[in-house]
């Protein structure tokens, strides 16, 4: 299992650098910025709403935070994702989950080496997103990912009736090989999973929501 897991890791390298910040928010968490939403001691600011909303607005077609409707249907999807954030972050702590200096290094050099010489810096410079910005959020993206794991990694296995069933579909798919196939129903499984272990983490944890502020930012 995290075997397969550091293969899903590996092939998502090359698109961490540029995703991590949607995928995980961006969070400076200036404790003196008035708080939007919160789970047990883990706080995310109206700044760092408005800083992961500022780059989810780049993945959506020119002009489409111009259009009232999908500008709310944005905010709530990063809404979601920063409480998820939260979420996975407050189960971490119950978990004692941590992430050592000696995996973050190894995270990076991994990530590097992907990258042809140079354009790793460049990258980050044309993302305007500093070394030690990407560093503690990759850091946080790790912390996540090992809770991910430990919850769900014995949960989720292919069997061999779903790698039949599989080939039987994709009969024509001659580039269809056990590997492949198992990656697809895993991927599919995985996600089946962690919807509903999501909605079960949300049932168990309070998510506070500043309903002042957040009728402030949808209103604007």
């Amino acid at each position: 299992m995290v075997k397969y897991m550091q293969r899903i890791k590996n092939q998502a390298s090359g698109i961490i650098l540029i995703g991590i910040c949607l995928l995980t928010g961006c969070f400076g968490s200036d404790m003196g910025d008035e708080y939007l939403v919160r789970v047990g001691s883990s706080v995310a600011t109206v700044a760092d709403f408005n800083s992961a909303l500022d780059i989810s607005k780049t993945a959506y077609p020119h002009g489409a935070a111009n259009n009232r409707a999908s500008l709310k249907a944005i905010q709530l999807q990063v809404l979601k994702q920063i409480s998820e954030r939260l979420i996975l972050l407050e189960r971490a702590k119950e978990l004692h989950i941590r992430v050592s200096d000696a995996e973050v290094e190894a995270a990076i050099a991994e990530i590097q080496s992907d990258y042809p010489e140079g354009e790793f810096e460049k990258t980050l410079l044309e993302s305007a997103v500093s070394y030690d910005f990407w560093k503690k959020e990759l850091k946080v993206r790790l912390l996540m990912e090992q809770v991910v794991v430990k919850e769900l990694g014995e949960r989720i296995f292919v069997t061999p009736e779903e790698l039949a069933a599989y080939h039987k579909e994709h009969a024509n798919d001659k580039s269809s090989d056990d590997n492949i196939a198992t990656r697809q129903i895993y991927r599919k499984k995985s996600e089946d999973a962690y919807q509903s272990w999501i909605k079960e983490l949300e049932k168990k944890y309070t998510i506070e929501i500043n309903q002042t502020e957040w009728e402030r930012i949808t209103d604007s």
